[in-house]
């Protein structure tokens, strides 16, 4: 993907000022006039003030790889959950943890972000820091404390983007993350 679609997205931003419209309402937990209107004039103030930057998107979803997607991505919470819960309650001293650098095969802001998101709802893993020109994570896990952990868990954040691109990506991608998983 290029990064040609940087820039700011001017104009009206429809989908986003109803999204914030709609969490106002939540808000207010009352649905009433009023807060349908003051929710899409600060939807408006919100776009027209901070506009969200432009994320080209050509993939299709797949609704069986989405699927195999989201079950694996809640097996790896509960197992990640089990394993967090295991060591607070060994009578050790806490592991020091490691950062470990992972480089994305994609060059692509959603694809980016989306893996981040994923990596920080694992219990004992942080994304601490994106270059986003490099297309490189920052994580911290807690318990990677030697290379075959750091190499594992690396292996891991790679394979969650390789089953998200398999669920949602172009058939372009899915070429060069499958090219490169092998």
């Amino acid at each position: 993907m290029s990064r040609v679609g940087l820039s700011r997205r001017p104009g009206f931003q429809p989908r986003t000022v109803i999204a914030v419209a709609l969490v106002w309402i939540l808000m207010w937990d009352k649905l009433s006039w009023g807060n349908v209107i003051n929710g899409l004039l600060i939807g408006v103030l919100v776009t027209v003030v901070f506009p969200l930057p432009s994320i080209e998107y050509y993939g299709r979803p797949r609704p069986l790889r989405v699927f195999v997607l989201v079950v694996s991505f809640m097996w790896s919470i509960v197992v990640a959950s089990l394993h967090v819960a295991a060591m607070a309650l060994r009578p050790t001293p806490p592991p020091r943890g490691s950062i470990i650098e992972v480089k994305l095969r994609t060059r692509s802001d959603l694809y980016l972000t989306l893996v981040a998101v994923m990596t920080v709802l694992v219990p004992g893993s942080v994304v601490i820091e994106v270059r986003r020109s490099a297309g490189t994570l920052y994580v911290h896990d807690v318990d990677a404390v030697d290379e075959t952990t750091l190499e594992q868990r690396r292996a891991a954040i790679l394979d969650l983007e390789r089953r998200l691109v398999l669920a949602i990506g172009t058939s372009e991608e899915i070429e060069r993350v499958e090219g490169d998983a092998g």
